[in-house]
């Protein structure tokens, strides 16, 4: 992504992501001064600020990491984080219960001046309530992040919240550019990041980073720091905007009309939008999702999903992280050489530990409606 470049044109200022996980931790090196705890309304507030396994505070220093202290360094350093911490894997009791309902956090972003949520969790079970938030922080013109999930090998079900309508589901892919063998699919699938190999906080002890972390989780963090860059940059845009912009400058050897269901219309490179001048945007009404949103989902022999075949009832308290640990990437078929594409995610301000998406582009080639 040859940030050094983009960041000499955009870093996120002045842009707010609200982390909805396990909660952040304002005190690691990496994030001191980069945490807005006190934007939380105090009803959601509840430990916002106390993450129970590590997994939020990774998220939250992916996308604005400072890389002071020798910690990870973000894709939008310039960026603020706003926790939210609900109930997911590994919290239990009444500490679960005092967690705010995923529906109820999603209200209050919409109410707020945060412009991107980034949601790292997911399960496979529709919700009405979250449904209807979807569709009101939609309307306030909030973007709305989040990844698909990590269970293709076993059953690929439809991971919600990635694929409810006006949420952009996003898959994880290897550092060539590959589709991650765990990397849920379906026609929900919109954009895909890197997601494999990716530095993490071990556990909740925030003593070590462990290399093995990634999934689902880590594209959608590096998805909505990326949406930060280029909101940072044109701050007059709107969501659709900035959204439709990750969009065409997407990473793909196929038609922008023709999406794949692994890697939907491409691999993010914010770097494409940041370092044109004359980028035009489109109009800033115009949902460039509307299209999927109209046809609704589909299994994977194309035919409409309905409400027996997606289970409708209330969803479990404890709705999984989608993070993916040490997993490998599956063989694809095409490849796209149009573009190199490097992010640099770095431990501290000076060495760089990892480098993603240096290779060519190679992409599974299924279309959404086969």
């Amino acid at each position: 992504m040859k940030t050094d470049e983009m960041w000499k044109v955009s870093t996120g200022k002045g842009v707010k992501v609200a982390v909805i996980d396990t909660g952040v931790n304002p005190d690691t090196p990496s994030l001191k001064g980069q945490v807005l705890a006190e934007e939380v309304p105090e009803a959601l507030a509840y430990k916002a600020t106390e993450d129970y396994t590590g997994h939020g505070t990774t998220m939250a220093e992916l996308i604005a990491g400072t890389g002071s202290g020798g910690g990870l360094r973000g894709l939008a350093p310039g960026a603020k984080i706003v926790p939210y911490r609900i109930a997911m894997k590994g919290l239990k009791g009444a500490e679960a219960e005092k967690a705010p309902g995923v529906a109820d956090v999603i209200r209050a972003v919409a109410e707020s001046d945060v412009k991107i949520m980034s949601m790292s969790f997911g399960n496979h079970r529709e919700n009405e309530d979250e449904l209807e938030a979807i569709k009101y922080a939609h309307s306030k013109g909030k973007l709305i992040i989040s990844g698909t999930g990590n269970d293709a090998e076993k059953k690929n079900l439809i991971g919600y919240p990635a694929a409810y309508p006006y949420v952009v589901g996003v898959a994880a892919s290897d550092e060539s550019g590959k589709v991650a063998e765990f990397s849920e699919h379906g026609n929900y699938v919109d954009l895909a990041a890197p997601g494999l190999d990716m530095p993490s906080w071990c556990d909740a002890t925030f003593r070590a980073y462990c290399d093995q972390g990634g999934g689902t989780s880590s594209a959608t963090a590096l998805t909505a720091a990326s949406a930060a860059l280029v909101w940072s940059a044109h701050p007059d845009w709107t969501a659709n905007q900035v959204l439709a912009s990750l969009i065409d400058t997407a990473g793909r050897d196929w038609a922008r009309d023709d999406p794949s269901v692994y890697l939907g219309y491409g691999l993010i490179r914010p770097r494409k939008v940041l370092m044109d001048e004359d980028f035009k945007p489109g109009p800033p009404e115009t949902d460039p999702l509307a299209g999927e949103n109209a046809i609704g989902l589909l299994d994977e022999s194309g035919n409409p999903v309905t409400a027996s075949a997606s289970p409708s009832a209330k969803p479990p308290k404890e709705p999984e992280a989608s993070d993916g640990g040490d997993r490998t990437s599956t063989a694809a078929s095409e490849t796209d050489t149009s573009d190199n594409t490097t992010l640099w995610v770095a431990l501290g301000a000076a060495a760089a530990v990892l480098v993603i998406g240096g290779g060519a582009f190679a992409v599974i080639r299924s279309r959404r409606g086969a």
